[in-house]
């Protein structure tokens, strides 16, 4: 399988399908926590996204790691099949530039899975100790990631993190273009966007539409918690239930050239504690004003 024939190839997408990011369908986990897996089971978190109308999903790690013991890849595909989930996500990666025993088992597991289930990049992310203005050291590392993707047929997708090196989506763009390998891109993630403060003119200057592997839309309140972390962990809010212009970034990313699918990423504390189809018909719903032209 190649890129090109992957379930979850974009070029073949509509303009309003959204994908379910994984912890929008974990249910009572979040990043970091000591167990990372869904709450639900895999079927549960399937049946419920198809009957709120998401196009695809996301598994971290600790799901696939899970199910890879279980059910198997094979039968997760057969699974997302006939349920009509077309598009699928795998994350996350951290650590790729330090010692490969830190990272390697992890990012094994995720290509296998991309493969076998069909999704058509592998999310990865950066230091998580702030912005950096030089991170030429990441260049060779990412590009060694490429290339092992590009082995499988599969892309890797970075996502700028407000909190990490990598904070903004144009820095983002920057590394992706001195890597030099089409098959690596980025990951746009509202929140961090918005709390990286970056203004839409910079993301259609400055982000070719070719590098968009993926988005997450969302939103979230003008305050932010004192911790981003536990700000973007637990404070997220719906679209359009916070204090920023999701209508606006979605027009620049379309100036881009992108135009979907799109994804939806909610983590907050009151989402997690609803029921979990009552949680995906509300991220879902709200999502989808923002994408009719």
């Amino acid at each position: 399988m190649n890129a090109a024939s992957a379930v979850g190839d974009a070029s073949v997408a509509t303009d309003t399908e959204v994908i379910a990011s994984c912890w929008t369908s974990a249910g009572r986990v979040a990043p970091l926590d000591p167990d990372e897996r869904s709450t639900y089971s895999i079927d549960e978190r399937i049946a419920a996204l198809v009957k709120t109308g998401w196009s695809g999903m996301g598994l971290n790690q600790a799901d696939l790691a899970e199910m890879r013991g279980t059910i198997g890849f094979a039968e997760l595909r057969r699974r997302l099949d006939v349920a009509g989930l077309k598009y699928r996500e795998v994350e996350f990666l951290n650590d790729w530039w330090k010692a490969e025993e830190l990272w390697r088992d992890t990012w094994e597991l995720l290509l296998e899975a991309a493969e076998a289930i069909g999704a058509s990049f592998v999310k990865v992310g950066a230091a998580f100790d702030g912005p950096e203005d030089d991170f030429g050291y990441l260049v060779e590392p990412f590009r060694r990631l490429g290339r092992e993707a590009a082995e499988r047929g599969l892309r890797v997708a970075i996502e700028p993190i407000a909190f990490s090196g990598v904070d903004t989506s144009p820095k983002g763009a920057a590394l992706v273009r001195d890597v030099g390998l089409s098959n690596v891109g980025i990951c746009i993630d509202f929140w961090h966007v918005f709390r990286a403060g970056t203004s839409f003119s910079e993301i259609t200057a400055q982000v070719p539409g070719e590098q968009i592997f993926s988005v997450e839309m969302g939103d979230c309140p003008r305050e932010s918690l004192p911790d981003l972390f536990i700000d973007t962990t637990d404070n997220r809010r719906l679209c359009g239930e916070g204090d920023f212009d999701v209508q606006g970034l979605v027009d620049a990313i379309r100036a881009t050239g992108f135009h979907g699918p799109w994804g939806v990423e909610m983590l907050s504390r009151e989402y997690r504690e609803l029921p979990l189809e009552a949680a995906l018909r509300a991220a879902h719903d709200a999502a989808l004003p923002y994408l009719r032209e």
